[in-house]
């Protein structure tokens, strides 16, 4: 498919949300109880527990889950150390893909039975969960639920850091590191539907290759070769890079970054401190930024989504863009899912089935 011209505008944001007419809200066939999985404060160990089904409060959705991501952020709240928002939902899970079974007031078009992905605020490791109407999309024609499940954590933290932050353009260069996973995957797919070139790195000779066969114009095998030295023998420089390793990455990102370059750390992996010879970033006049998505509000969350609906909807209704799932674990062994997102031998997005 020939890539996109596109140039980033962003909507302008009503003041005020468009309510419509209330939806059947009957709660009939629903249980009372559920299974979602809770974590030990002491261990740390996930388990399987029982809870009262959420019920949806205005704008929102309640969906009975037959898929949800799994994300590091997840690992992350697991060992205490990224604990949720006050008004969160303490239960892991910050995105799935299902069935809309019950809604409240002021929830657009959506109706009972409609396949959605969603963007969740926590609550996703369970059999059903609430989502705001605004953080969710249809699920694409030909997806599978698993397929939808991969979709919003990624898709949003995509959009966002690369063009909304990062502004990327048509025919800019794009270096993504980290690209195995369900960000960096999905991130290449999209930017290079909508026209940029994407470069990336991974940490095996066959992430490399899939990683290409998605759209990369080169992937770098960071244990066998220094991004650094590639992209500098090869003579392109980097327009935008988004980067989740951080660590001795920090000066490497700077030394290849194109005059007005861009960069976006979404994570440091490696480690925040580095030391760091700022001199590039002046002489290129480079824009160093970053963010994390759970900490931005409802209604930036639902400007994104928006703007997905508009520019890359259409990408995934033609299938030219279509997540890769790595693997698939039942609720019960969302221990076993954890270890092997912690280990990084994946490649795509791992999901539980509830």
């Amino acid at each position: 498919m020939a890539a996109q011209s596109w140039h980033y505008r962003p909507l302008e944001v009503q003041s005020k949300p468009i309510l419509c007419d209330r939806h059947d809200t009957t709660m009939q066939e629903i249980p009372q109880q559920q299974r979602h999985i809770e974590v030990d404060p002491d261990s740390r160990e996930m388990r399987i527990a029982s809870g009262p089904v959420p019920t949806p409060a205005d704008g929102e959705l309640l969906i009975k889950v037959h898929a949800a991501g799994i994300n590091r952020a997840d690992l992350l709240q697991r060992a205490g150390h990224y604990p949720p928002p006050a008004d969160a939902s303490p239960i892991l899970g910050l995105e799935v893909a299902g069935e809309v079974v019950a809604s409240g007031d002021g929830v657009g078009a959506w109706q009972l039975g409609d396949q959605v992905c969603a963007l969740t605020h926590g609550g996703g490791y369970a059999e059903f969960a609430v989502a705001p109407a605004s953080q969710c999309m249809p699920l694409p024609d030909g997806f599978s639920m698993e397929e939808g499940a991969a979709l919003p954590e990624a898709l949003l933290t995509v959009w966002h850091n690369l063009f909304q932050r990062a502004r990327l353009q048509p025919g800019e260069n794009l270096l993504i590191h980290g690209g195995a996973s369900g960000i960096g995957t999905l991130g290449i797919m999209v930017s290079r539907a909508l026209g940029a070139t994407v470069y990336t790195t991974a940490g095996t000779a066959e992430k490399c290759a899939v990683l290409q066969e998605l759209g990369a114009a080169r992937a770098i095998n960071y244990r066998e070769e220094d991004f650094e030295a590639v992209l500098r023998d090869a003579g392109v420089a980097m327009d935008v890079i988004l980067d989740m390793v951080g660590g001795d990455y920090i000066q490497k990102n700077f030394n290849v970054a194109a005059a007005e370059g861009r960069i976006v750390n979404i994570a440091f992996m490696n480690g925040f401190k580095a030391e760091v010879n700022f001199a590039p970033l002046l002489m290129k006049r480079i824009t160093l930024t970053g963010s994390t998505l759970r900490a931005q509000s409802f209604a930036q969350k639902a400007v994104m989504m928006q703007e997905i609906m508009a520019q890359v909807f259409p990408h995934l209704q033609s299938g030219a863009v279509r997540p890769l799932v790595d693997s698939r674990f039942p609720l019960c062994d969302a221990a076993q899912a954890h270890e092997r997102m912690r280990s990084s031998v994946h490649t795509g997005k791992i999901v539980l089935l509830p």
